[in-house]
């Protein structure tokens, strides 16, 4: 089937002056005091790693600048690399790739050897000064019913034709899951592999003819289309006009469109009773605060008998309480808003802010980097194609390290992605719910 992408100008597009704030080199008294104290951190840090760092003049730091093999960074400007890191720390980090201050033939694999040792890379006694130094999360950014609409038009409103530059024919943002993992996956099995992912969430949900559906989270449409060609109805719920506009023609030209409805809507606001709950990292935009919110609206929404199916990205429970609170790069750049929760939160909340619960969890981590990997590789292919949309050499870096750093967190086990599926408590069980492996 030939998929309709909706052509749009990137709402929040490159402009001639959008990253003028990056062009300076970070100034003032606590980056002249930081920046020694940055550059010794790094070389202490990447000392103890299995990386090479290239510093000009033919310069190196790391535990693996006598391996070839080891993966290799190169910091072009260590001041502004410095200085960029004592004034913003990883945010820093991150704004010096995107100015050209370092760069790497490979960065998924720095990344990972970083992610690999994150609890690591900071002494133990400067750890406790996170809340103090670090900023704080905007609070335009929390994901009340204005904030959440800005959000997700920050991220999935770019453009579609921006998206279906690095996804499959599927147009499915979210981890595949394939037949096998070794060796790794390639080009031509990644839309297979997310109707897989797909199927199962629609089985463990018991999705069929007659059912009813309620999808919290649409993406560009493909999870509704197939849940129509199952016989079933299909109400689907975005807070991007871009994928609303996208689904409902890839829907109507799918043949559904009579089964499929499509809206602009808080998933909050959403009404009735349905058999069955699909959503799909959807989660992750809910933010901390909102959590309940999101739990009791599954609980309100699933009809009695019925069966929730959720994917949602994971991180460690005691490294998501240290950062719940900070302002990261990717939030700043990419997801604003964006939480990822641990599994013993998502066991707490469904506890204590729900009525139901979890009776099967499946876990898909290596399948990710897998799909991260084949988006980053197509992605860094599309680069005329990106440029052609609008979007600039420094917005394709911010996304090339966006992708890269995400590949790295599930390669590195640091990230995990899970499916849930849920269900309704029998009267009077008691509270606690654990999901069956």
């Amino acid at each position: 089937m030939t998929v309709p992408v909706c052509t749009a100008q990137p709402s929040s597009g490159p402009r001639t002056d959008r990253w003028a704030y990056l062009r300076p080199v970070p100034r003032g008294a606590r980056v002249a005091v930081g920046r020694p104290v940055a550059m010794a951190l790094f070389g202490n840090a990447v000392a103890r790693l299995p990386v090479r760092v290239e510093l000009p003049g033919g310069r190196s730091l790391g535990g693996g600048r006598d391996d070839p093999a080891a993966p290799s960074m190169v910091v072009h400007d260590p001041a502004a690399f410095a200085a960029r890191i004592a004034a913003t720390g990883l945010i820093g980090f991150g704004e010096a790739y995107m100015a050209g201050d370092w760069s790497a033939p490979d960065p998924a694999g720095v990344l990972t050897v970083f992610a690999c040792a994150v609890d690591r890379l900071v002494p133990a006694p400067l750890q406790s000064l996170r809340p103090w130094l670090l900023p704080r999360q905007p609070r335009e950014h929390r994901a009340t019913d204005v904030g959440a609409r800005n959000n997700a038009a920050h991220h999935y409103d770019l453009s579609n034709e921006f998206f279906a530059s690095f996804l499959d024919d599927t147009m499915t943002y979210s981890s595949a899951l394939f037949e096998w993992l070794e060796p790794g996956p390639v080009w031509g099995d990644l839309a297979d592999a997310q109707r897989r992912k797909i199927d199962r969430l629609l089985d463990d949900a018991g999705v069929g003819p007659g059912r009813t559906l309620l999808e919290i989270g649409t993406g560009w449409g493909e999870l509704a289309i197939r849940a129509a060609r199952r016989g079933a109805r299909v109400r689907s719920v975005t807070l991007s006009s871009q994928q609303q506009t996208l689904a409902r023609q890839r829907a109507a030209a799918a043949g559904v469109a009579d089964r499929v409805s499509v809206e602009l809507l808080d998933y909050r606001a959403v009404r009735g009773r349905y058999d069955a709950v699909v959503s799909v990292e959807m989660m992750e935009a809910v933010g901390f605060d909102y959590l309940p919110d999101y739990f009791q609206t599954l609980t309100r929404v699933l009809a009695p008998g019925g069966r929730a199916a959720v994917q949602v990205i994971t991180m460690p429970h005691a490294r998501m309480l240290a950062t719940r609170h900070t302002h990261t790069w990717i939030q700043k750049y990419i997801f604003p808003g964006g939480f990822l929760p641990s599994e013993t939160l998502l066991a707490q909340q469904l506890s204590q802010h729900s009525g139901l619960r979890a009776v099967r969890r499946r876990a898909l981590g290596p399948h990710y980097a897998q799909t991260l990997r084949l988006w980053r590789e197509r992605f860094d292919a599309a680069a005329q194609r990106v440029g052609e949309l609008g979007f600039d050499d420094v917005f394709r870096r911010m996304w090339q390290l966006y992708l890269a750093y995400s590949e790295a967190g599930f390669r590195s086990g640091y990230l995990d992605v899970v499916q849930l599926v849920l269900e309704h408590r029998p009267t009077g069980s008691p509270s606690r719910s654990g999901p069956t492996p």
